[in-house]
């Protein structure tokens, strides 16, 4: 499912009843990345010493808030906000939706971006998130890091918001909402079928047209209100095990030092492979692997 920037300007908040979900058991977790944000077009302003990144990080929080204040208007008794780009130390801690929970930092985990999620939520919501690396249009595609250039299971190759959704389906969670550019939107829906989706910006080689910052933010709450309030609409994102992960380096030192994780298998030039039984066999592998 499609949403446009236009069209959803035009939608008001109507109150739809939740269905198949009692509003009181509601739990939804929320990860928030920083390329998608809106506005933002270059990597100095995602890190820390860049001149912007302070205001941008304030965008993030209200961007991210926008997605709360969505959940919270569908009956979501409980949200949890993973923050996952970077130091995983950007979103503002008293600027945040009250009715929030925050994780800050990497525990070393290997769920990463979706780290506190598990069975117990009833949906996913993705702000901020960005395509995948090699992707035309996009603004700041990239997979992980700068050593990964695509990573693929069962053959088909993934952005973030795929792998992390393959998590989610391990716990029979749904993606049911893609806030980010355009590129990312089209390959969520590609993906997934079934998906609520805001483009707070357009990509034209390394620019990008974006909306105004408040713009994006209504249409984030209405999207999230209306994606959980039709949550029966959507359905995990899954594959047929055994699961077999191809992974992609910049590196032969990379794709070397990977190559001695127990299963990995170099299988080309700066390529590595490796199959597991379990969805979560493929996410360690790849923690492990990609560094």
């Amino acid at each position: 499912m499609r949403t446009t920037m236009a069209a959803l300007l035009l939608l008001p908040l109507v109150a739809y009843p939740v269905s198949g979900q009692s509003e009181a058991t509601l739990k939804v977790f929320i990860s928030v990345d920083m390329e998608g944000i809106t506005g933002l077009v270059n990597g100095e302003e995602t890190s820390r010493t860049g001149k912007d990144y302070e205001y941008f990080r304030r965008i993030m929080t209200a961007e991210t808030n926008a997605a709360i204040e969505g959940a919270a208007a569908a009956g979501a008794a409980d949200i949890l906000v993973r923050d996952s780009h970077g130091s995983a130390r950007n979103i503002l801690p008293d600027m945040l939706d009250q009715r929030a929970r925050l994780l800050r930092d990497w525990s070393g985990g290997p769920q990463g971006m979706m780290e506190g999620l598990d069975e117990s939520f009833d949906a996913v919501v993705f702000i901020g998130y960005h395509a995948k690396a090699g992707t035309a249009d996009a603004i700041l595609d990239h997979t992980w890091s700068g050593s990964v250039t695509d990573v693929s299971v069962n053959g088909v190759s993934l952005p973030e918001a795929g792998f992390n959704a393959l998590i989610a389906g391990h716990y029979d969670v749904p993606v049911v909402f893609v806030a980010g550019d355009r590129a990312i939107c089209e390959q969520a829906e590609a993906l997934f079928g079934t998906v609520e989706t805001v483009a707070v910006k357009e990509g034209i080689g390394a620019a990008a047209i974006s909306l105004h910052p408040e713009i994006a933010q209504q249409m984030i709450r209405t999207g999230v209100e209306r994606a959980l309030r039709n949550i029966d609409d959507y359905r995990p994102y899954k594959m047929d095990a055994p699961y077999t992960l191809v992974l992609k380096l910049k590196t032969d030192a990379a794709v070397y030092n990977g190559s001695f994780y127990p299963g990995a298998t170099r299988t080309g030039d700066w390529e590595l492979t490796y199959t597991g039984g379990e969805v979560m066999d493929v996410v360690l592998a790849f923690s492990w692997m990609m560094r």
